[in-house]
């Protein structure tokens, strides 16, 4: 039996995307600005946290963390992670245009692979059919 995805579920898999996405770039751009972080200068890291580009970082991750929790409520994880791939190419755009990286064709080349192959996995259930889950939702009244 296949499940469509209602509209907010969608919503959930694009903030999943772009919360990662964008979060990880303002992680890499305060990093930039506090510097290399190794054994001998841990302190960094506290003052990494007063860092606002760090902060927000942190704000948008948790709010990955929770949508993609939320995700897991309601589908497989081999669909969830395939299905959100698309964030690897905002990450790309984000290190181009907005960190100023460097990214070689072959990366290019990697990023469009891995968004193509999510045609494979899109086509599937949102979640595999679990006989035993179906049962405990039926005792739980959902």
């Amino acid at each position: 039996m296949k499940h469509a995805l209602k509209p907010s579920q969608y919503a959930i898999l694009i903030a999943i995307m772009l919360t990662a996405s964008v979060g990880d770039s303002l992680l890499a751009r305060g990093m930039a600005q506090v510097g290399p972080v190794d054994v001998h200068h841990l302190g960094l890291l506290w003052h990494a946290l007063f860092n606002v580009y760090v902060d927000l970082g942190i704000v948008l991750l948790i709010g990955f963390f929770a949508s993609y929790t939320t995700a897991l409520s309601w589908a497989d994880l081999t669909f969830v992670m395939p299905a959100t791939a698309f964030g690897y190419v905002v990450i790309a755009l984000l290190g181009r245009y907005w960190l100023h990286e460097q990214l070689s064709w072959s990366r290019w080349a990697g990023i469009g692979l891995i968004v193509c192959a999510v045609g494979f996995v899109a086509g599937g259930p949102s979640r595999t059919e679990h006989p035993e889950l179906d049962r405990m939702d039926a005792g739980a009244g959902r």
